[in-house]
């Protein structure tokens, strides 16, 4: 097994706590290693300050560029090479944030790396998210110009299952996200969706409750899909 390089990773976090928590945990499985000392240096900037993302974009609350901003100055200078942003909806400012040089993974580009894993049969998936990360069309776009099909909850799906499960895993309460993002999934399988990828970082950890048998169709964990782009980048060729 090959050394770990000094290729340091950033991870910019605390939106929410817990997910950048597993993201740190999904790192730490999803890297080849036999001992410590061959997994990835990595310093996390875990700060749950950083104003409300979906407030700062609609205009209705503080702008959170400045706080992630900061976050990235600490993690440059605690020599981190590139970032990892375990949050879908700070992607909207994501040249923003690599505009100062330091490289920011995309979580959509990781996302879509593993969907061609999965060889699907067809070229429709759902995407599911908040519903600025919808509105945005974070996911919509970038997954269309690479030829996908995207589909989402509708309005009535979001505001019955959607939201309020993602409102449980704010508070720690998984078991109770677990039943309404199986049945938002499945109902997108039932429309056509040969996937999906859960484009909220929030959305795997209350999935990830309960057995994963009742799914229908395969699920796209962007939390583990970031972690897989991080590894690629610790560890080039």
């Amino acid at each position: 097994m090959t050394e770990a390089n000094d290729r340091i990773l950033g991870v910019l976090g605390g939106m929410g706590p817990l997910a950048s928590a597993h993201f740190m945990l999904r790192l730490t499985l999803l890297t080849p290693a036999t001992r410590d000392q061959e997994h990835i240096p990595t310093v996390l900037w875990s700060d749950p300050r950083i104003p409300d993302r979906i407030a700062g974009r609609a205009g209705t609350g503080p702008d959170p560029l400045p706080w992630f901003l900061r976050g990235i100055d600490g993690l440059r200078q605690a020599g981190c090479g590139a970032i990892a942003v375990p949050c879908n909806t700070a992607h909207a400012w994501h040249d923003e944030m690599a505009a100062g040089g330091l490289p920011i993974l995309h979580i959509v580009d990781a996302a879509a790396a593993d969907l061609d894993t999965l060889r699907l049969g067809s070229r429709r998936i759902g995407v599911m998210g908040t519903v600025p990360t919808l509105q945005l069309r974070l996911y919509q776009d970038r997954l269309s110009a690479l030829g996908w099909d995207c589909i989402q909850p509708t309005e009535e799906e979001m505001q019955r299952l959607v939201l309020p499960a993602i409102a449980q895993v704010k508070v720690n309460r998984m078991a109770g996200a677990y039943a309404p993002l199986v049945e938002a999934v499945n109902n997108l399988a039932s429309r056509g969706a040969a996937a999906v990828v859960l484009g909220c970082t929030e959305i795997p950890l209350g999935i990830l409750a309960g057995p994963q048998e009742a799914l229908r169709v395969p699920v796209v964990d962007t939390i583990d899909s970031l972690a897989r782009a991080s590894i690629r980048w610790a560890r080039p060729g």
